[in-house]
């Protein structure tokens, strides 16, 4: 028995012309360290809400691999949010995520993400998200994708504008106490998704949209 025939969400793959997404497994986790204590953004402003890169380098890895725990552990038809290694020439570059809550009955999906620095300024942002969003539309049966960012953090709102999401209202919060942002959230129509050239290609998704509870012909 392979470890995809007990957890079925392993063996999904998504493809596009430069990356392999693949939901983190316990060997991705050593690239993933890496990829985020080589850094991912100007340690004088955080993006994420969360401000997980904040811990201690000697924390972090122990708190990566606790969190894909977590994850894993929650997944619920009615609840899941899976985090998927981005490889890239050979290597792991960071995390591309896709969570849902009560997707049968809203077929709405959230997307969250970062990038080693290294990555970052070259299309590959784009192109993952673009990925996640033809999965999302394509296979999964969504209607809606949504997702938010730092109101400064330009680089991400600029790929949300580019793939079609309108602004759809600000949130305030405070990652580093003392330090509220806004966030700006963004939403994205199935029929206002600006596609890219090219597609996806998908191996392992029925296991894994049965593991999910999505029937992809409703």
């Amino acid at each position: 028995m392979r470890l995809e025939d007990i957890w079925p969400i392993f063996g999904l793959e998504i493809e596009t012309p430069r990356l392999l997404l693949r939901p983190v497994r316990d060997d991705d986790l050593p690239g993933l360290v890496h990829a985020a204590l080589d850094g991912i953004h100007d340690p004088s402003r955080m993006p994420f809400g969360v401000p997980w890169t904040d811990a201690p380098p000697e924390d972090l890895p122990r708190n990566t691999a606790a969190f894909q725990w977590h994850l894993r552990g929650q997944v619920t038809p009615s609840h899941w949010h899976i985090a998927f290694a981005i490889h890239h020439e050979g290597r792991v570059i960071g995390s591309q995520d896709l969570s849902a809550h009560q997707f049968s009955d809203r077929r709405t999906v959230e997307t969250g993400s970062w990038l080693t620095q290294s990555a970052q300024g070259d299309g590959i942002g784009t192109e993952m998200r673009a990925a996640l969003l033809q999965f999302a539309f394509d296979h999964l049966g969504a209607e809606w994708a949504e997702s938010s960012a730092a109101a400064w953090n330009e680089a991400s709102l600029g790929v949300s504008r580019k793939l079609g999401y309108q602004p759809n209202g600000v949130s305030r919060v405070s990652p580093r106490a003392g330090e509220p942002v806004d966030h700006q959230k963004v939403r994205l129509a199935k029929q206002d998704f600006v596609r890219p050239d090219w597609t996806i290609a998908v191996r392992g998704a029925g296991p894994a949209l049965a593991q999910l509870g999505i029937d992809p012909a409703t």
